[in-house]
């Protein structure tokens, strides 16, 4: 153990200290695809049953109309982020007729790009811009890529924790630029070490032939319909997914949070031939934002994010520059099939502790050619990760997957310490279970998917389908009983149509001077 992290473990240890690393903020943005009873791509608009996909807080839509997004609000207790997931989850197959939830991160049984119908927000500037975000996404990386599904997970310490690691740490620095500061230390660390995550919840490591289009994917032959890596853990964070060659040279620095919002904000102003190619308003319609590498910050695809709450009509980057960062967003997660929400709280108190620990480590900046090690191990643990003997570089050379795994876990135990003293919370136990699949990779949730397609000699197709009407089963058994948010639900989805009635009714500015004005 690295003698900062120890010194800082001892010092949050101490009694005035204690306690006060517990009590932070979770959050869950689940998405899944609502598909036919025949395992197809649903092609009806988002359900009005649900309000609106532009103002609901907690149900709304991502790249496509029938892909839906659960979000949670800040919690205390990972028990709450669970049950609120699963009411939401319940409340929406209620409402959706006859259709089924997809359960898994990498989509089926989709022809074309044409098959993907993309996002609707109404008559609004607001909403005729993220609609054509979305089009722009689909024009420059292909519409069957946006449909893949994933879950993030939104984490800030207790505000009180700050002024006491700040005085901890002897930094002079404001407190707002210490948080920032820390936080982006953070991060740094998930980008170095976000192959643990790939490894030990990548849920997807085979996929339909129907993705990849005829393309040359290095993937063997599971049956007639499905591909699939031998070894592989997360296909859908590998360079068939999110890790495609449009943004393989986009570097945004994380050394500090100036360096982030400068590179970021370039990235929104810098044009690309390909994409002005495409062309932005043609024959009166818009096919992007604009032609620069970037559309707007959120097109940006990064394992972690620095975020803030955004005020209406706020971007990103300002928000940034205004508040600094108040939480940080993990999005490296696949779906886990084998729970119905997704998720699971072992997999939550894991991901509070690895962040924390993340949070405690030093944290150099990190230069070119650490982050070209950084993304080379990325890949190879997403195509490659269970393949026995596998070596990651570290440094100047290199060390064992289950080496360097096992050895950031036994540091893990230690911060899962601050948060679970007594070992009755659960926080000690999931990094030891999770430190297994380690050790034995036929534990790991890509492992298993392979195995049961082999058992059940099932394609992934039919197997999504199958779990799709089980889950479709187990939240229509449920009970509206247990649904303890069912009224806030309800109230949410009538008062959202409301509110996107108003937002339209309130537009003063025509969409070419909106967009111009956003923009800029």
């Amino acid at each position: 153990m690295g003698d900062r992290l120890e010194t800082r473990l001892l010092q949050l240890s101490a009694p005035e200290a204690a306690g006060l690393v517990r009590g932070g903020q979770r959050g869950v943005e689940r998405e899944c695809l609502r598909i036919t009873p025949d395992g197809r791509l649903a092609q009806t608009p988002h359900p009005r049953a649900l309000g609106s996909a532009l103002t609901n807080t907690w149900i709304t839509t991502d790249y496509s109309e029938a892909l839906l997004e659960f979000v949670t609000p800040p919690q205390s207790w990972n028990w709450q982020t669970i049950q609120f997931l699963c009411d939401i989850h319940q409340f929406t197959m209620e409402r959706i007729g006859d259709e089924l939830l997809w359960p898994l991160s990498m989509p089926c049984r989709i022809k074309s790009d044409a098959e993907v119908p993309i996002a609707y927000y109404g008559t609004s500037n607001i909403g005729r811009m993220k609609t054509i975000y979305r089009r722009g996404l689909g024009n420059r990386y292909g519409s069957i890529m946006q449909a893949i599904s994933g879950v993030h997970y939104n984490y800030s310490l207790p505000d009180d924790f700050w002024p006491l690691y700040r005085e901890l740490e002897r930094d002079k620095a404001g407190l707002q630029d210490f948080r920032s500061a820390a936080y982006l230390s953070a991060v740094r660390n998930v980008r170095r070490l976000d192959w643990l995550l790939l490894y030990l919840f990548g849920a997807s490591p085979a996929l339909c032939k129907s993705f990849v289009q005829g393309r040359e994917s290095g993937l063997d032959e599971l049956d007639s319909a499905t591909l699939y890596g031998p070894w592989a853990t997360s296909l859908r964070m590998s360079d068939l997914g999110y890790r495609n060659d449009a943004q393989a040279n986009l570097v945004v620095s994380a050394n500090s949070l100036d360096e982030y919002v400068r590179d970021l904000s370039a990235a929104t102003r810098l044009p690309r031939a390909e994409y002005a190619r495409i062309g932005v308003k043609v024959d009166g319609e818009y096919r992007q934002l604009n032609a620069n590498q970037l559309q707007i910050e959120n097109e940006f695809y990064s394992t972690i994010r620095p975020k803030r709450v955004i005020e209406p009509g706020e971007r990103p980057t300002a928000a940034l520059r205004r508040g600094g960062v108040q939480y940080i967003e993990l999005r490296a997660l696949d779906i886990s099939p084998s729970d119905p929400v997704g998720l699971n709280q072992r997999q939550l108190r894991f991901l509070e502790v690895f962040l924390i620990y993340c949070l405690l480590l030093d944290s150099p900046p990190i230069a070119i050619a650490e982050q070209e090690c950084i993304d080379r191990n990325h890949g190879l643990v997403a195509r490659r990760g269970r393949e026995p003997g596998l070596q990651l570089l570290r440094g100047a050379g290199s060390v064992s997957l289950q080496t360097w795994g096992i050895a950031i876990c036994k540091e893990m135990v230690a911060v899962a310490r601050l948060l679970d003293p007594d070992g009755k919370q659960g926080h000690v136990e999931a990094v030891r279970h999770h430190a297994r699949a380690i050790e034995d990779p036929s534990q790991t949730p890509s492992a298993a998917l392979i195995a049961e397609l082999r058992d059940r000699q099932q394609s992934l197709a039919n197997y999504g389908l199958d779990l799709a009407r089980c889950t479709r089963e187990y939240f229509l058994s449920l009970g509206t009983d247990l649904n303890q948010h069912r009224e806030a639900l309800v109230a949410e989805a009538r008062e959202s149509l409301l509110r996107q009635a108003q937002i339209e009714a309130g537009d003063v500015l025509d969409f070419d001077e909106y967009l111009t004005r956003y923009l800029a």
